[in-house]
């Protein structure tokens, strides 16, 4: 069983046993993924909107992001590192950081990716002065030097405290297509009207990678599988070409000895039963961090003339029973089945570094029927 819903989660095998979970849920992605799993809600139109739950502005979570959001399939955050020793900038001024994105599924659409810094107050500069932080991507020269690629910049003030976010889509792409290149980004932090002078980014409050857990910088990426537009596109055209199903209630079954009460007894139709999946029991507590469970519900139950309305029939559904009628040893009763299911989205560590939120189709039924 645990092989077969971790193939429903397209995942391989089970993530390596994560040892300090209840202090990793702390850091500032976890917390970023865990803050959209609690707000974003599906209404009834399957639309998102925003919760409100108490750190719905803790992130800056705006209409653009729930649009984003909407778009993904899957959304992987990476915390941040110190570059590898032999990458480490010699450099006084700036800030070197790298991520590890070896993770990434291949063939998965980048629909956006963000750097999230974040600022506190920092004491002992002038209060309300305007700063640029520049962004770029750290690359090699043909003789084996150093060069910089500009991605982003964004400005801020001292005495100003929250979360800055730079699109750095074009960084992760790059990383993805060629990972032997990724020597991570480089952060330069200057006066907006004066370029000379090179601050390092804690200069001006910015928390590095050793800083407050919950306000360590982090990379997310939002992520939309390639054959999911094509698969929707083809339910709503099947959903435009359904045919209005055909009422079989005025049809004179009197005379049919086949639909007499005698032969069907009164016995428990088609409905929905109560299934709960609990990742506890499977022991999964360690690396998926929300939800602990979920109702799955199941169908069950009998599909016996006459299908009322109540029982969501297909109209395939209702010929084949009027055949089994007539042919009771040769043609059997249609079956209870699902007949609208809904996705839920499962929060877990890929690894000690790595978050990921994931929406999984189809797993919750909302109703059943004969089919």
């Amino acid at each position: 069983m645990e092989q077969n819903l971790l193939n429903i989660l397209e995942l391989p095998e089970r993530p390596k046993r994560i040892a300090r979970r209840a202090l990793l849920v702390k850091r500032s992605a976890p917390k970023f993924l865990l803050n959209i799993y609690k707000n974003i809600l599906l209404n009834d139109n399957n639309k998102l909107i925003i919760g409100q739950y108490e750190d719905t502005e803790k992130f800056n979570l705006n209409g653009h992001d729930i649009n984003i959001i909407d778009q993904s399939d899957f959304i992987m955050t990476f915390g941040a590192h110190n570059p590898h020793s032999g990458n480490a900038s010699k450099t006084n001024r700036g800030k070197r950081i790298w991520f590890d994105v070896s993770e990434v599924p291949y063939g998965e659409h980048i629909i956006a990716a963000e750097l999230r810094l974040f600022q506190s107050l920092e004491k002992g500069f002038e209060y309300n002065r305007t700063y640029t932080i520049a962004l770029y991507r750290v690359a090699r020269t043909n003789n084996g030097g150093r060069m910089k690629h500009y991605i982003n910049s964004a400005n801020t003030t001292t005495g100003k405290e929250g979360w800055i976010i730079l699109n750095i889509s074009r960084a992760l792409e790059y990383w993805v297509k060629h990972p032997k290149e990724n020597r991570g980004l480089f952060l330069a932090v200057h006066h907006a009207d004066y370029t000379g002078h090179i601050l390092r980014p804690d200069d001006i409050g910015v928390v590095g990678v050793s800083g407050i857990p919950d306000k360590q910088p982090f990379m997310v990426g939002f992520f939309k599988s390639p054959d999911n537009r094509g698969k929707r596109e083809i339910l709503r055209r099947r959903k435009r070409d359904r045919p209005k199903k055909f009422d079989f209630s005025s049809m004179n079954v009197q005379n049919n000895p086949y639909t007499s009460r005698g032969v069907y007894k009164k016995i428990n139709p088609c409905n929905m039963k109560t299934l709960y999946i609990s990742f506890k029991d499977l022991q999964w507590q360690d690396w998926i961090i929300a939800p602990e469970g979920y109702d799955a519900f199941y169908c069950s139950g009998e599909c016996n003339f006459p299908l009322n309305i109540h029982m969501n029939a297909t109209n395939h559904a209702i010929v084949q029973t009027l055949v089994h009628l007539m042919k009771p040893k040769e043609i059997p009763k249609p079956c209870c089945a699902p007949t609208k299911l809904s996705p839920i989205s499962v929060l877990y560590f890929l690894d000690d570094s790595n978050v990921v939120l994931k929406k999984y189709k189809n797993m919750v039924i909302n109703s059943c029927g004969c089919h």
